[in-house]
């Protein structure tokens, strides 16, 4: 097999299954928002997962990326068991230990969490799913470095599909707080059999190496705050709206968060082939160009996309859940911007590796993980969930024009004046959508559809390019046939 023939496989089917495993939840939610009687429960199962996701994090301690690495350190294979049973035990002893502080813990964890201490039950539930998450992090982790897609591909869309085939159930009995914890923590334990009849030859107890170990925790923990700046990004907004507002308005947030994370879509189709055309081509005379303007591409995409999303917004909610969530519709325009400048942040980012610099990447988004809080504490209060949205895009795109300012100094990237424009347009069509059109779908589309002439008249020349290109690929092709 050639290796454009193994990047491409790879890209399809991991892509397709990261797809498959958003697009499940993506299509449930409506389904189960309106089997809820409040978003208050609702508000609950996403602060659970926020807990979860937060301790995975301390019990996992980047261990997957690290045996990820080792594995292919060698092609012994008494070697790579050697890797997975000692990276399997140390996480195994990790989610042990997190688990029980979350049990010892669960009442102050509660009352900060969900605002009540009878619900510290709940945290109960993450400290389970942080026992089966963590382990089935490392036990389906052979699947994937032996390239079995197949098997990669079924558990993706058989995993969520599980979760609620028992949660909708249990939700129609009437067990509204505990449906979807109980229901994941019943779908993770099953992968975990399922990757353990699988994988179960690549691990023993027998095999664990302590100076091995310390290898896997150098490669592992430098990652930890990587994750921790995500869930800030990702998470910490739940957490503070439940502390200002209450748990309903975080179901209505967490509602409006899953249709404006549709725009993931378009991020995992992007990360799935990235790294192996940036570093392909890292070395070429024009690479600076070249990074520059696939920047100011996918920025354009990026902004017209989120543009749409404006307009759209208010019928989609309409059509999609009840009544009790529609004022989510204000938060999803800046959540489905959100993960786009995320991308785009990465596109420059990589600038830094190419010059064998990884800190300034952490550090650049910590630096918008803090300013990401801040508003929340100022915008929150003020603006409530809608503040708490504007905050999480705001510290994306403080990040990327950080990241920007830092390398055109170090003639890393060149902005044209081109990309500012769009820009310019995109920050005026939505205050004037927020200000104005926001209950005005007709008139938001009207206006998107204008700047969207704006656009193509901005960038008439590689379209002109584009639809020649392709013109001739048909043209070829016809005249083959």
């Amino acid at each position: 097999m050639t290796k454009a023939k193994l990047f491409i496989e790879n890209v399809l089917i991991y892509g397709l299954g990261g797809i498959i495993s958003k697009i499940i939840p993506f299509v449930m939610v409506p389904i189960v928002t309106r089997l809820m009687p409040e978003a208050f429960y609702f508000g609950l199962s996403d602060l659970v997962s926020i807990i979860t996701s937060f301790a995975g994090a301390f019990a996992v301690m980047g261990m997957y990326d690290a045996m990820y690495r080792m594995f292919f350190e060698k092609t012994d294979e008494a070697f790579k068991k050697t890797v997975c049973s000692t990276a399997l035990t140390f996480v195994c002893c990790m989610a042990v230990l997190v688990f029980l502080l979350l049990i010892v813990f669960r009442e102050p964890i509660g009352q900060l969490c969900f605002e009540d201490t009878q619900y510290a039950f709940l945290v109960c539930f993450s400290a389970v799913a942080v026992l089966v998450n963590a382990m089935n992090s490392i036990i389906s982790a052979p699947t994937r470095m032996q390239n079995q897609r197949r098997i990669f591909l079924v558990t993706n869309t058989v995993g969520p599909i599980l979760s609620y085939a028992v949660a909708i159930p249990l939700i129609l009995q009437g067990y509204y707080v505990i449906a979807l914890p109980f229901a994941s923590i019943v779908s993770g334990i099953t992968l975990d059999i399922t990757f353990y009849r699988l994988n179960h030859h690549w691990f023993s107890f027998r095999w664990v190496d302590r100076a091995l170990l310390k290898q896997l925790l150098a490669l592992g923990i430098p990652l930890l705050p990587c994750f921790l700046v995500y869930w800030i990004f990702n998470s910490c907004d739940h957490v503070m709206i439940a502390q200002f507002l209450d748990v309903g308005q975080v179901g209505i947030y967490a509602v409006g968060a899953k249709l404006g994370h549709a725009s993931q879509l378009i991020y995992t189709a992007f990360a799935g082939g990235w790294q192996y055309f940036a570093f392909s081509t890292m070395r070429e005379e024009n690479q600076v160009e070249t990074n520059s303007a696939i920047h100011e591409y996918l920025g354009a995409v990026s902004f017209l996309t989120g543009i749409w999303m404006c307009g759209l917004v208010r019928p989609l909610f309409a059509w999609l859940f009840p009544a009790d969530y529609y004022s989510g519709y204000i938060v999803a325009p800046y959540l489905f911007l959100a993960p786009l400048i995320l991308m785009l942040f990465q596109v420059i980012s990589n600038q830094f590796l190419v010059i064998k610099k990884t800190w300034p990447s952490t550090v650049l988004l910590f630096f918008g993980a803090v300013a990401n809080v801040a508003l929340n504490f100022y915008l929150i209060p003020r603006f409530g969930i809608e503040g708490a949205a504007i905050a999480t895009l705001l510290g994306y795109v403080m990040s990327d024009v950080v990241c920007m300012i830092v390398l055109c100094h170090m003639r890393l990237m060149v902005v044209s004046e081109r990309f500012f424009a769009i820009a310019g347009i995109t920050i005026l069509y939505f205050v004037i959508w927020r200000l104005w059109l926001n209950e005005a779908a007709l008139l938001s589309l009207g206006l998107a559809f204008m700047v969207s002439l704006g656009f193509v008249f901005l960038y008439r020349q590689e379209l002109t390019i584009i639809a020649k290109r392709v013109s001739a690929y048909f043209d070829t092709r016809y005249k083959r046939a």
